[in-house]
């Protein structure tokens, strides 16, 4: 599809979202204007550059529409009114309750194009904004039924300039997929950190990386989450019970590795290997970089010290090794005396990087 030259944008929203989205395009030549319903959101995003905190003079090419769940329906229904744009889409991470609120709201749907880029992070509001927030991560594209040519160029261009990939889904197939991959991950990281509430110092000063990583994601806002996970509440509930049958299965197989019979201990491991093991199948089908083939990874592991600039002498010897880092996992408890850095690499240049950083010959494949 032949994409049209998108030369302005208003965003409408000026979180992390929006505000990311407006200092991508702002980095490519577009011309971005910010609004918020706090003022001073958007004179924060146009402080960090994202744009000019103002009403555009003129319909502008596409408007973004990065405001919660609930309001897409009557913000596009306002910018339909005042002709703001000549397309538009949002950034909701649900779609069906949107369009049908969309549709209710007697909207022009052939202007609409629905998005959802998988992207984000723990802090909210204009000041965790990236630019690269969006480079090499899928973005999910929901039309509706009379989507026009004209917006559906429009919206891949500014995907095109974010950097994203689209992933074209129907509205049920897409709220299947995200209460899948991101809203019960984010809940049942929310419940297992809740468990930390009450816990004893000497308990939390155990924590390792493996209680951060599974709980990193329950810091998001409460009220933020609490309207996701409310436009989405049928199919999140329904992975939950799929989750809590394993769970009914994994008490059961704990308690009976613990029986005086041999039989019931052996029947336990065994069930327990069972559920580690599906657990295993299910990571290894998690995409690594897009268009890379599997296996491809390995993980250098580092250990550095705790003092100002280790981390960014080892980021320089890597470079000067000629290895590219494709991602990096830092375990670093506050007070410790080192912390330990686990670069992924390609398998190729891993006994290269090893050599040059004169690390031991321990990796992990991806």
């Amino acid at each position: 599809m032949r994409h049209t030259m998108l030369r302005t944008v208003v965003v409408v929203g000026a979180g992390l979202i929006g505000t990311s989205i407006a200092l991508s395009l702002t980095a490519k030549g577009v011309t971005v204007y910010l609004s918020d319903r706090e003022p001073m959101a958007a004179l924060t995003a146009a402080a960090l550059g994202a744009g000019h905190a103002a009403e555009p003079p003129d319909t502008v090419d596409l408007a973004i529409l990065a405001v919660p769940p609930a309001d897409i329906a009557t913000t596009l229904a306002d910018a339909q009114r005042r002709g703001v744009a000549r397309s538009y889409t949002d950034v909701a991470s649900v779609k069906a309750q949107v369009l049908d609120a969309i549709e209710a709201a007697g909207c022009d749907t052939r202007t609409f194009l629905g998005g959802h880029p998988m992207a984000g992070g723990e802090r909210a509001g204009p000041l965790a904004a990236r630019a690269d927030l969006f480079e090499g991560r899928v973005w999910a594209l929901v039309p509706t039924g009379t989507t026009s040519v004209e917006t559906w160029r429009t919206v891949r261009s500014m995907l095109d300039l974010c950097g994203a990939t689209p992933l074209v889904m129907d509205s049920q197939g897409h709220d299947r997929a995200v209460a899948l991959v991101s809203h019960t991950p984010h809940l049942v990281a929310s419940l297992m950190a809740a468990r930390l509430q009450h816990a004893t110092d000497a308990e939390v000063g155990l924590s390792g990386q493996g209680v951060r990583d599974v709980t990193r994601i329950a810091g998001g806002d409460p009220g933020l989450w609490l309207g996701i996970l409310s436009a989405n509440a049928d199919s999140v509930a329904d992975v939950l019970d799929a989750l809590a049958q394993d769970l009914g299965e994994a008490i059961a197989a704990l308690r009976a590795v613990t029986a005086e019979d041999e039989t019931g201990r052996a029947a336990g491991a065994e069930a327990l290997t069972g559920l580690l093991n599906r657990g295993c199948a299910g990571h290894g089908r998690l995409p690594q970089k897009r268009g890379a083939p599997r296996g491809s990874y390995v993980t250098v592991s580092v250990l550095i010290g705790d003092q100002p600039g280790e981390l960014a002498r080892l980021f320089t010897d890597v470079g000067a090794a000629g290895v590219n880092i494709e991602d990096v996992f830092i375990d670093h408890a506050p007070g410790q005396i080192s912390g330990l850095v686990e670069l992924l690499v390609t398998a190729e240049s891993a006994d290269r990087l090893r050599s040059s950083l004169r690390v031991p010959s321990t990796v992990m494949a991806h």
